[in-house]
């Protein structure tokens, strides 16, 4: 079993900022690319942030500048920090880790449950 358990999210005001973290556990051989995906009310989810192992990056065009992910691989976390944060912001964000479990020999996506993030005054 692989869990991926997200914390950090909250009420924010505008121009506020949030740090994430997206913790991985369980029979976990190997991770390779870990995301952070957001999904407003009536909106389809979309990529905010990934990262592969050897620490390249992508982000969507809409975060550049404002959002950072980075990752520890040694504790199998990725984060998310979010700046100057817009009420548009506001979504449910969710974890993404592309990986191998122990014994498995094919890759796999696994998905938080999400946490909340708020951007409101």
């Amino acid at each position: 079993q692989v869990q991926l358990v997200e914390s950090g999210g909250g009420l924010v005001q505008p121009g506020g900022s949030l740090r994430l973290s997206c913790a991985a556990s369980g029979s976990i051989f190997r991770i390779n690319t870990m995301g952070w995906y957001r999904q407003a009310p009536g909106k389809q989810r979309e990529l905010v942030a990934a990262i592969t192992r050897s620490l390249n990056t992508n982000y969507a065009d809409s975060m550049k500048g404002r959002f950072t992910i980075f990752r520890d691989n040694a504790k199998n976390t990725v984060y998310l920090q979010m700046n100057s944060l817009k009420p548009e912001d506001t979504a449910v964000y969710l974890c993404n880790a592309e990986l191998w479990s122990i014994g498995s020999t094919s890759i796999n996506n696994y998905w938080g449950q999400g946490t909340q993030v708020t951007v409101s005054s």
